[in-house]
């Protein structure tokens, strides 16, 4: 932990997911993460999967939680979005749609700006903006 942060860092951000399978397929097939660690909770009838770029000892991931029988969830209008980096937005969204993912705002440059960015959707409905870095 670095000493300009007081000691603080982010560790990570928990999400629900209704399929965990498709969420962790997405994660990782469409967007190149890891599965870090996964672990059943019997007793609460859940399981968590963290998913991440790198060891959650140095870096933030995403846990996403699977409530056993639940029917879904509703995302309601708090939670704005993930953002992850990609060498090429143009050529991220064109695998993604090949591989069956809705993409909700096609490439190009963001408004008043040159960054080129894009937005996805998750198989659980939440959005992830995909920032082009060179």
């Amino acid at each position: 932990m670095s000493e300009e942060t007081g000691g603080y860092r982010l560790l990570h951000t928990m999400i629900r997911v209704k399929d965990l399978d498709r969420s962790i397929a997405f994660y990782v097939d469409m967007l190149g993460m890891k599965v870090l660690r996964r672990r059943d909770v019997l007793e609460g009838k859940y399981t968590l999967a963290f998913v991440g770029y790198g060891d959650e000892a140095s870096s933030a991931v995403i846990e996403l939680t699977h409530n056993w029988g639940h029917p879904g969830y509703d995302l309601g209008n708090g939670f704005g979005h993930l953002a992850v980096a990609v060498p090429d937005a143009y050529a991220a969204c064109d695998r993604m749609r090949a591989g069956g993912v809705r993409i909700t705002r096609e490439p190009g440059p963001v408004k008043f700006g040159t960054t080129v960015i894009a937005f996805v959707e998750d198989p659980a409905g939440y959005k992830v903006e995909l920032i082009q870095k060179a």
